[in-house]
């Protein structure tokens, strides 16, 4: 694949973005840019599998929601610290999208995008009924398990510095998985599986690879969150509404691009920010999102990047 230059600008942006509120101690503006890293790491996750493999998973939160009950229930039961107990979690839910992957991803198109639907709604069900983990209630930190953070202002900044650092990482890995041989596995099957697997590419292995990576990110983004929270219960860790504004972003920022799916998240947590606050259409942003999703696969399916590529060539190399 050519050569491009998406990282030199992206990455020095997201450390900007990510200093700027320590820099400043603002702390109403560190909980926006949270909110921001957090969007765009679950977009550029999301973007490996819907993107770069072409299966669209409307039930992808569900390994957010994994990696976060399984980081939390290790902090809280067995006081395991913070670093190892989100690591752990994102290996289970990479570990679980691997194993499901080998029968889902058989599936396609429309009757995917259902089937993630149902594994996401079966596991939250589940948790619901497992009494060890709160049930529908859920599960409470006691306060004291800050004391090993510093206290419990420390612990927010550390997992602001933990989100920043995860979308840092998560945009180099997307990008490098793109432009790999692998990389270019996905796209071939997103553009014709069959004819993939005619020239020899293993893709039921391909997919389930790219199937467990995107659900990896997500579910350590889910266990810094819930640390920061102090709480986790079923209806937030596994919200079907977080799956749809992941699609929305993705698609936003135009899927299959590294930089769209940053840009996307951007966009869209900004749109989101205004809605929220405007009276009259403050409870009906889900409605909003899917107008916008509607609009771009209507009349620019390839996003921001797609259009901005069309008229300006010369941004191809830039907006990978």
């Amino acid at each position: 694949m050519q050569k491009g230059y998406t990282l030199f600008w992206l990455l020095p942006a997201l450390i900007a973005l990510v200093i700027y509120p320590i820099v400043t101690n603002n702390v109403m503006l560190r909980e926006t840019v949270f909110l921001i890293l957090l969007s765009i790491t679950l977009s550029i996750s999301l973007n490996i599998i819907l993107g770069f493999t072409g299966y669209v998973s409307f039930g992808h939160i569900v390994y957010y929601g994994i990696g976060a009950y399984f980081a939390f229930y290790l902090m809280y039961a067995y006081k395991v610290s913070l670093i190892v107990s989100i690591v752990l979690g994102g290996l289970v839910s990479a570990a679980i999208a691997f194993v499901l992957g080998q029968a889902v991803l058989s599936l396609r198109g429309a009757i995917f995008a259902i089937a993630t639907i149902g594994v996401n709604e079966a596991v939250k069900s589940l948790i619901n009924n497992i009494s060890i983990l709160g049930g529908a209630m859920g599960l409470y930190f006691d306060f004291s398990i800050y004391d090993n953070y510093g206290g419990a202002l420390k612990a927010i900044w550390l997992s602001y510095y933990l989100m920043g650092i995860l979308t840092i990482l998560s945009v180099i890995a997307a990008y490098y998985i793109k432009k790999s041989k692998f990389g270019l596995g996905l796209f071939s099957i997103r553009e014709d599986q069959d004819a993939s697997a005619v020239l020899g590419i293993k893709t039921k292995l391909y997919k389930s690879l790219a199937y467990a990576t995107s659900a990896f990110f997500p579910a350590i983004a889910g266990g810094i969150f819930a640390f920061k929270a102090g709480n986790i219960e079923p209806s937030g860790a596994f919200n079907l509404v977080k799956s749809i504004e992941m699609i929305v972003m993705v698609m936003l920022g135009g899927y299959g691009s590294v930089a769209g799916s940053a840009l996307g998240a951007l966009f869209y947590e900004k749109i989101k920010s205004i809605l929220l606050v405007m009276p009259y259409v403050k409870d009906l942003h889900l409605a909003v999102s899917g107008l916008i999703l509607l609009i771009i696969v209507q009349f620019a399916p390839s996003g921001i990047v797609g259009f901005l590529t069309k008229y300006f060539k010369n941004l191809r190399k830039v907006l990978e």
